[in-house]
């Protein structure tokens, strides 16, 4: 506890310094560099943030600490944010105000995921992607990158309803492909897309993705996606050696009705999930239920230490490899997670979409 007393004494003083240059900073101030280059590499100190205590891998910080914590990581995002849009209204034939820009979004992305994702903090950071978009300085792959972002922060707009944003989302989409057909990162979104969409729409797009010159790695996910929608009412090939030793073969558990759960420490959904899973698994293991969990992290120290945190009884499948190249996730085109699937006493893939109302599609299967 005194150590993370202390750290957040300098977490303290580091936003305290950071407020007060920022209070300081009337462009008439002697104490402000006239300086571009100067004013520039003091912008970047302001980016340089405190990370989380090292005692937290080993003890859980409490509630207040890490809404402490997350506060010190706002304030201090706010601040850059705001030294950014100063150092750009200040130096604007300066050949960092595009960077200084994207940093002032980035900046305020960051305050959004840390407050919780309210409306205000949302139209912030949008008011800020907009304006950069409206820069004609803005070109090539930076331009490219910030259509993207703009697309995907709106989902978090309350202005729109899901159905307005889907329908946006995938116009947009196809316009970037178009204005960018070398971009890998519109046809990821694509076809993450095309993942959370029915199967009808999900096949066709995979299958109009891989009728384009598209990257090796986009054609290993549509290729994905489709051996996903036909292994549905098949038996799921899965076998692997989990993280404590077990050995798992989809093809042995028959009898019973397994949840194969996608999923990641790192994601914030996915541990929204975690209780609904063990509140599953108590109620119906002893009555044939059971989960394998597939994980989606990198670094099994911090896979090992929540599972054994959370007890969690059931297996675990890892390989260390990022998002996109875990060896499960590339065979059945998993563009998203949480993702839950349902495997039948028969060993077939009954269900892709198991997380609304998990507990009653359980026992439903348990009782055929």
């Amino acid at each position: 506890m005194k150590n993370f007393n202390l750290f957040l004494a300098v977490c303290f003083f580091f936003i305290l310094t950071t407020c007060e240059n920022a209070r300081s900073e009337p462009t008439n101030s002697p104490l402000i560099s006239n300086n571009a280059d100067t004013v520039w590499n003091e912008l970047q100190q302001a980016i340089i943030f405190p990370k989380k205590p090292l005692e937290w891998s080993t003890q859980p910080p409490s509630d207040e600490q890490k809404d402490k914590f997350h506060k010190y990581i706002v304030d201090a995002a706010m601040m850059a944010a705001n030294k950014a849009k100063t150092f750009y209204l200040r130096f604007p034939d300066s050949t960092n105000v595009i960077p200084a820009k994207i940093l002032e979004c980035q900046m305020l992305e960051r305050v959004f995921n840390n407050v919780g994702g309210t409306q205000n903090s949302v139209i912030a950071w949008g008011n800020a992607q907009d304006a950069l978009l409206a820069d004609a300085r803005l070109t090539g792959k930076d331009q490219c990158d910030l259509r993207l972002a703009i697309l995907n922060r709106k989902q978090f707009d309350h202005r729109l309803d899901q159905n307005a944003f889907q329908i946006e989302y995938e116009k947009g989409l196809r316009e970037l492909i178009k204005d960018n057909p070398e971009s890998v990162e519109p046809y990821e979104k694509l076809l993450d897309l095309a993942a959370r969409s029915p199967d009808g729409k999900a096949r066709s797009i995979a299958n109009e993705v891989l009728a384009l010159p598209v990257s090796e790695h986009n054609k290993a996910i549509a290729n994905g996606i489709l051996r996903r929608l036909d292994a549905v009412g098949k038996p799921l090939d899965m076998k692997f050696v989990a993280l404590d030793g077990r050995q798992v073969d989809l093809s042995q558990m028959k009898g019973k009705v397994v949840l194969v759960d996608f999923w990641a420490t790192w994601c914030v959904p996915c541990m929204g999930e975690i209780p609904q899973v063990k509140d599953t698994y108590e109620n119906f293991h002893a009555k044939g239920f059971d989960v394998v969990g597939i994980s989606f992290d990198g670094i099994q120290q911090s896979l090992q230490r929540f599972v054994e945190q959370k007890k969690l009884p059931w297996p675990q499948y890892f390989d260390g490899e990022d998002f996109f190249k875990n060896k499960f996730g590339v065979q059945y085109g998993i563009a998203g997670i949480p993702t839950m699937w349902l495997v039948d006493k028969k060993g077939n893939l009954r269900e892709t979409n198991a997380r609304a109302d998990l507990k009653g599609k359980v026992k439903k299967l348990l009782e055929e």
